[in-house]
């Protein structure tokens, strides 16, 4: 099966959200749309295209989006990670697919990766109308991920913070931290795959920039998805890494486990690795075929 994609652009509180739009070339009938973004800090370039094109093949139409403040979108100051947000472009990209021609709009699965993966968990929750939902690698408790970094990291994490939220206040512009470094360096992710991680699945347009205002390590230990377990009533894939220390898969485990119609699958390697393993994409893809036909 064939597919085209086109660039539209998706309103979202005043801004405007830059997507990749898929679609199947064949058919003429509405088609399910897998509405996906990235993880913490990265673009719709890096890693994602892969799915996507994935999905198209098999006759999804997928709508794939920066968040406002990232990559091709609108949103000043740049690299803002607000969760709220970011969860609140998710659900703009959700009604635009619901509208959008051609796609049938109770056929809406949201995929996420990572932060992301939080994202999707979340939204779903508050949304019954969601058909599916896919959450690979998922960031699904932020407990057990601030207590693996050290106090150094802690630290001066916190103070950037404070920082950044008081000049906030007064207009100014965002103090930035490092999205990810090597470990014992200053920066939000210091996994040992972390850095090289990234740096595998950025795109050759990519946007990424490795840094991220830091005022988002205040609201950080609060984003806690694992706690909607139980509210999420739609078939549900979660992609578990079982090597993955960014973010440990204990907490995805939990959320199998309470979720009515949840299924884990198990992959024997660490968080980034996942992006360049074609039988996640075919296990994907097998999934949205049973439950959105």
């Amino acid at each position: 099966m064939g597919r085209e994609r086109v660039d539209v652009r998706i309103p979202s509180h005043g801004e405007e959200l830059a997507a990749y739009l898929y679609r199947p070339s064949d058919g003429d009938d509405p088609v399910p749309c897998v509405v996906m973004a990235h993880g913490f800090s990265a673009t719709r370039d890096d890693g994602l295209p892969d799915y996507a094109e994935a999905f198209a093949d098999a006759g999804f139409a997928v709508l794939l989006f920066d968040y406002r403040h990232f990559g091709a979108s609108t949103g000043l100051p740049r690299q803002l990670l607000d969760i709220g947000r970011q969860q609140d472009d998710y659900r703009a990209a959700v009604q635009w697919a619901r509208r959008a021609d051609g796609i049938d709009p109770d056929r809406i699965a949201l995929w996420g990766s990572s932060f992301s993966g939080g994202h999707v968990l979340t939204v779903a929750a508050a949304d019954p109308r969601i058909a599916a939902v896919i959450a690979q690698a998922p960031y699904t408790d932020s407990l057990p991920i601030l207590r693996r970094m050290s106090v150094r990291n802690l630290v001066p994490a916190a103070v950037a913070a404070l920082r950044d939220a008081a000049g906030a206040v007064l207009g100014r512009e965002p103090v930035l931290m490092p999205a990810a470094g090597p470990p014992g360096s200053f920066a939000a992710l210091t996994e040992p795959d972390a850095l090289t991680g990234f740096q595998a699945i950025i795109g050759p347009e990519s946007l990424w920039r490795n840094e991220v205002a830091a005022r988002l390590m205040l609201t950080l230990p609060f984003f806690r998805p694992v706690r909607l377990a139980a509210r999420l009533t739609m078939p549900v894939l979660l992609c578990v890494c079982d090597a993955d220390t960014t973010t440990p898969p204990s907490s995805t485990i939990t959320v199998g486990r309470r979720a009515p119609r949840a299924e884990l699958r198990h992959y024997p390697y660490g968080h980034f690795a996942i992006y360049t393993d074609p039988q996640v994409k075919i296990d994907q893809v097998d999934f949205l075929r049973r439950v959105l036909a």
